[in-house]
């Protein structure tokens, strides 16, 4: 006679795992709930699709079926960007794509959505009408969750009163839409909350309202959505041009464009902040800057030479200014006398560098301004030069005391630059002859007084953007250098021996792309012009 099954104090589940009683019972209690969950959205579903089948306009609207997304097939049509659509367009029918920013039913009949792509909004509306728009499609399109993007197909048309809530001053009457990519229905960060000013938000807590602030570490955290509001839109294409402009400038001057090695043998340049790998079985080290081989381009004569690439600094610095990884502006060039024929260059692309910027990039500058206020840049026609000599008397005279022959602290040089501004109306300007101490071992020494060097470091509202120097391009001065300054000859010897094969006198500098843009647009964390940043704590995303 069999016995019967003992459910008292066990009960098994599949897989072979044992469960007491009131698990069991709470397991099974969670899985019904589940399925009543799974069976109301399928039967949600199966109701909406009905509605949609049964609508005689469905084919005006609907989620777009993954086969016509996977180039399918060529249909012809063709899209207008969402900035280029304006009054000129009236009556005319056009097809946009770009994401949800933000959606307004208003009652059964009619529904607003605002449409952004590359900063640029446009209203677009749904009135439902005979043959055109269905209760459906005003329901379809008012319940798309933000940030997914649609195509839209309508007819611009031009309002009495201004739009408030959009760049573009028409609406397009929708007579079309389809969902392209779906967003979460719950995003991580809301835009229009990490697209808010401290402005905004201080003026909302003295009315007693309180409004989200996104810190920094959740904006990083999710940068994919953190890209997307107007004042990052506007720094990276901001940034975009300053290294636009710096490469077109320089090949007018007659540069020629480089591309040195990253992975070197030894270090660039001298220090402990050096990212150190193994390379087939030898030490190696990640390039902290192309100092070595633009020289070496130079002894190769190809006369004067520029590269913009990355830059690895293996520092443990948790300021505002400092990243591991950031993007260098270089350049290289023979000189005939002096070191100052470097600066004319400096001097000369800047100048027009913020020219241009101030010129051609209003809209980007305007839309950082709003989440981040900002004075413009102040600066000379021809750029101001002082020696260090000149700055630490300028400081003396101040009040703050400083090492002539040492470097200047961040605290000091946003003195310094104070004091400039005060005297001279400037935010960009140049020091040079810095004690050779405080260089890098290829610096050539001032012909005068060897506690001085051939060098200089130009400033953007009080912080160091630029540095620059004439080069060591004597074989033995600079393995003298070298070895004074700790560094192993032997990972250098192909760099030093260039020197020997005959090199002319020559200098150059390197610039920061993420610190220039931060500081011409007065931002408060080079985390902002970066990307995807880099630090000592951050690896991803």
């Amino acid at each position: 006679m069999s016995q019967p099954e003992n459910t008292s104090n066990l009960a098994e589940e599949e897989g072979g795992t044992t469960l007491s009683k009131k698990a069991a019972k709470k397991e099974a209690i969670r899985q019904e709930k589940l399925k009543r969950q799974q069976e109301a959205a399928a039967a949600s579903a199966a109701l909406a699709a009905a509605s949609i089948e049964a609508d005689p306009l469905s084919e005006n609207y609907g989620e777009v079926a993954l086969p016509d997304l996977q180039s399918k097939a060529v249909s012809g049509r063709k899209w207008t960007e969402v900035g280029l659509v304006n009054e000129s367009l009236k009556d005319k029918t056009v097809l946009v794509r770009g994401r949800i920013q933000t959606t307004r039913p208003v009652g059964k009949n009619i529904g607003f959505l605002v449409l952004r792509e590359k900063g640029f909004t446009l209203q677009c509306v749904l009135t439902v009408a005979d043959n055109l728009v269905s209760r459906q499609m005003v329901k379809f399109a008012t319940s798309l969750s933000k940030e997914s993007h649609v195509d839209i197909e309508g007819i611009v048309s031009v309002p009495d009163a201004p739009i408030k809530g959009a760049t573009q001053q028409v609406e397009l009457q929708v007579r079309k839409i389809y969902g392209i990519s779906k967003a979460l229905p719950t995003l991580p960060i809301n835009i229009d909350d990490a697209a808010r000013s401290e402005v905004d938000i201080e003026k909302a807590l003295q009315g007693g309202e309180q409004l989200v602030r996104v810190n920094q570490d959740t904006r990083l955290n999710f940068r994919v959505l953190d890209l997307r509001t107007p004042a990052n839109q506007g720094i990276f294409r901001i940034q975009c041009q300053v290294e636009n402009i710096f490469r077109q400038f320089l090949l007018s001057e007659g540069f020629v464009g480089i591309h040195t090695p990253k992975l070197i043998a030894g270090s660039s340049e001298g220090g402990a902040s050096v990212f150190r790998l193994d390379y087939k079985g030898r030490p190696a080290c990640l390039a902290q800057s192309p100092q070595l081989h633009k020289q070496m381009a130079i002894c190769g004569d190809l006369g004067r030479v520029f590269e913009i690439g990355p830059v690895f600094r293996a520092e443990d610095s948790f300021t505002h200014r400092h990243l591991c990884e950031f993007t260098g502006l270089d350049a290289e060039m023979e000189i005939k006398e002096h070191y100052s024929e470097v600066m004319d260059v400096v001097d000369h692309l800047f100048v027009a560098m913020f020219d241009s910027l101030n010129e051609n990039c209003q809209k980007e500058l305007e839309a950082i301004g709003k989440q981040y206020p900002f004075e413009p840049l102040k600066y000379l026609r021809k750029t101001l030069r002082l020696t260090f000599e000149e700055g630490v008397q300028m400081l003396k005279e101040a009040g703050v005391e400083v090492d002539p022959l040492g470097d200047l602290n961040t605290e000091v040089e946003r003195k310094l630059g104070k004091l400039v501004l005060e005297k001279y109306d400037t935010e960009f300007y140049l020091l040079h002859r810095y004690p050779l101490a405080v260089r890098p071992f290829y610096t050539m020494p001032a012909y005068d007084n060897p506690a001085y060097s051939n060098s200089f470091d130009v400033f953007i509202r009080g912080e160091e953007i630029i540095s620059g120097a004439q080069r060591v391009h004597v074989p033995e001065l600079l393995s003298t250098r070298a070895e004074g300054l700790g560094i192993d000859l032997k990972s250098i010897e192909t760099y030093i021996d260039a020197f020997r094969y005959g090199a002319p006198p020559h200098g150059g500098f390197g610039v920061g792309l993420e610190r220039v843009v931060m500081l011409f647009c007065a931002l408060n964390n080079i985390r902002k012009t970066s990307l995807f940043p880099r630090d000592p704590q951050r690896i991803t995303p």
